[in-house]
This record gives C-alpha cells, sequence and structure tokens, in this order.
C-alpha cells in the first residue's frame, strides 16, 4: 500500500486542492468515493496567524472521515508560516501541505505559491521550519517551474527533499503556462527517475480513469492528484477503484445531498450566499449532460434552497449524456477555481 509520511493510504488517488471547490462538504464526498487523501484548499497564513474568522472556517472537517486531514497553507515569511501551521495542528491537522504552485499574481506578488519556485532555498526554510516547530509530516505541490527559461524542478525538489518533505506534488506546467497547453507528464517521470524512493505525486491533465492509470503506467509515479476530472465529477474515485459511473437517480441525489452540506457548511441565516456559491457545482454537475446549458443559465437565476432543489430534481432526475459531447457552448471555465 502507498505511503505518505507515517500515513499507508488505502490506494494512490488523491484530490487536488481547488479554491473554492475542497471544502469540508466535497472532501468528504470524495472520501467516502474512495479518495485516499483530500488536502484543503489553500489557506492563507497570516489569515491563521491572526486568528482571522473567516480564515479559520476553511479548517473545518469530519473527523470521522477525513483521515488523515491534511491542510494547505501558503505565504511567503517563515514565521508566519511556522505559526499558521501550529494554527492548523492545534485544529486537528495530520500533515501540513505548503502550496509553491499557485499562479495567481495575489499570491506571488507577495513571495508566496509559485514564487517560491525562484527561491529554493527559503522554500526548503519553510519545509525544515514547519516540520521542527509542529513534527507534523509536510508535504508540498510545486510546478514546473517559474517560466520556460526556468524549469528547475529538480533543483527545487533537491531542496525540498533534504529540508526533510515527506511527499512532493508536481504539476508539470510553468507558472507562466498557468491552465494552458497540455501537462509534460515527461517531467513527472524524470522526477521520480531522481528521486525512486521519494512519494512523488503526479497532477496534471487527468480527466477519466485511463488518464489516471496511464500517468502511474507511464510515469512511474506514487500517487496521481486529480483536479479537474473530479469537478461535477466525484464518482471518478469510485471509478478508478473499478466501480461504476453513476446512475441518473443516485448522481441527482448525490448533488442534493452535496448541496445540503453546502448550505450547513455556510450556515444559517446565509442561504442567498451558499445557493450563489453553489452554482458553479451545480454547472459541473452538469456538464456533458444534455441540455446542460440551458441548465446552467437557469441556476445562475435562482435565490433559493427550494428553487435549487426543485432544478436539480427537473433536471438530473433524468439527464442523460449528451451523444455530442458537452461543445463549446457548454464548457465550463475551470480557472476560477484552481487558485
Amino acid at each position: 500500500m502507498p505511503r505518505l509520511g507515517p500515513y499507508t493510504l488505502p490506494n494512490p488517488y488523491i484530490l487536488a486542492p481547488m479554491a473554492g471547490v475542497s471544502e469540508m462538504p466535497f472532501r468528504v464526498i470524495a472520501f467516502q468515493l474512495g479518495a485516499a487523501l483530500c488536502p484543503t484548499e489553500l489557506v492563507s497564513s497570516q489569515g491563521l496567524m491572526r486568528a482571522n474568522q473567516r480564515t479559520l472556517k476553511y479548517l473545518r472537517f469530519n473527523p470521522e472521515v477525513e483521515r488523515p486531514y491534511s491542510l494547505q497553507i501558503f505565504g511567503g515569511e517563515p514565521e508566519a508560516m511556522v505559526r499558521a501551521a501550529l494554527v492548523g495542528k492545534s485544529h486537528g491537522a495530520q500533515i501540513i501541505d505548503i502550496n509553491m504552485g499557485c499562479p495567481v499574481k495575489k499570491v506571488t506578488r507577495n513571495g508566496a505559491g509559485s514564487a517560491l519556485l525562484c527561491e529554493p532555498g527559503r522554500a526548503a526554510t519553510l519545509v525544515r521550519d514547519i516540520h521542527a516547530a509542529t513534527g507534523l509530516p509536510v508535504t508540498c505541490k510545486i510546478r514546473s517551474g517559474w517560466d520556460e527559461h526556468q524549469r528547475n524542478y529538480l533543483q527545487v525538489a533537491h531542496a525540498l527533499f533534504d529540508a526533510g518533505c515527506a511527499g512532493l506534488a508536481i504539476h508539470p506546467r510553468t507558472r507562466a503556462q498557468g491552465y494552458s497547453g497540455q501537462a509534460d507528464w515527461s517531467v513527472i517521470a524524470d522526477l521520480k527517475r531522481h528521486f525512486p524512493d521519494r512519494p512523488i505525486i503526479g497532477n496534471g491533465d487527468v480527466k477519466t480513469p485511463e488518464d489516471a492509470r496511464r500517468m502511474l503506467e507511464t510515469t512511474g509515479c506514487d500517487f496521481v492528484m486529480v483536479g479537474r476530472g473530479a469537478l461535477g465529477n466525484p464518482w471518478l474515485f469510485r471509478e478508478l477503484l473499478g466501480g461504476a459511473p453513476p446512475e441518473p437517480e443516485e448522481r441527482c441525489e448525490g448533488v442534493l445531498r452535496h448541496f445540503a452540506a453546502h448550505l450547513d457548511f455556510v450556515g444559517a441565516g446565509l442561504e442567498l450566499a451558499a445557493v450563489r456559491s453553489f452554482r458553479k457545482h451545480l454547472a459541473w454537475y452538469g456538464h456533458g449532460l444534455r441540455g446542460a446549458a440551458l441548465f446552467r443559465s437557469e441556476v445562475n437565476q435562482l435565490d433559493s434552497p427550494d428553487e435549487v432543489r426543485d432544478a436539480v430534481r427537473r433536471f438530473f432526475g433524468s439527464a442523460s449524456a449528451d451523444p455530442e459531447g458537452p461543445g463549446e457552448e457548454q464548457d465550463v471555465d475551470y480557472r476560477a477555481a484552481l487558485g
């Protein structure tokens, strides 16, 4: 069985940490459908250090389901990152994951996310200091480099592993690429060749069970991290373990359960905010089904939970795959969820 730090995971399939997606309700669903690990979305070290109530909300997890509980934090200041990791540990975190791959300017301009790829020494200091302060395994998520002229993933990996990194996830696109183009899986294979005894987590362009199995076979990585492929399709983890895709009735009930959990997560008195923040999930759940474009237009006008439930029952209760494919007009912009 694959291991990550002191933890033996039941399979090699991991849900990617995604902003606005990897909240507790979705993580629980993914765990229940077979995901071996589901890190949180990236959480601000500054917000945790200052005990910002909005930020602390991201730490909520289900201890009966989420084992081990991996908290992803981002930041560039070692002291703030250590203090944030200690706050996370006090709230139950069992693994601290450091985001070193986010390409968004509001993150990188503060020396965090993929900006850390330009300073392997500072990145290593974060790993060393957090592990020393918390005693928890520290994992990292990186990209292949800042741009095509600085693809220094091997140098960064050496620094991180020397500092005690317990596992390294790599998205084989550069910061400059963002989420465009094709993920270069040869980078994952190269990383595994150089670090055959270290846990390497491959990520990028895994949308089907076949993609995941091909990544394992062709790169030799230890784990596969699924991001965009799981949006609207957490059943993908069940398929990866040999299960069947959902029938229309199961899909409908699954969407309703997710919505109910999302309402609870957002909180009483905030139903309108919960409905609006769940709209993106509804669009992803409908992606590739007949009539998805019309359904997406409809849900973007809904404001009450009862309206959402009625719309979900009407659409997903009998929805079938579109034989023409989702089509360009039904394509969903994933970038807002990926941070």
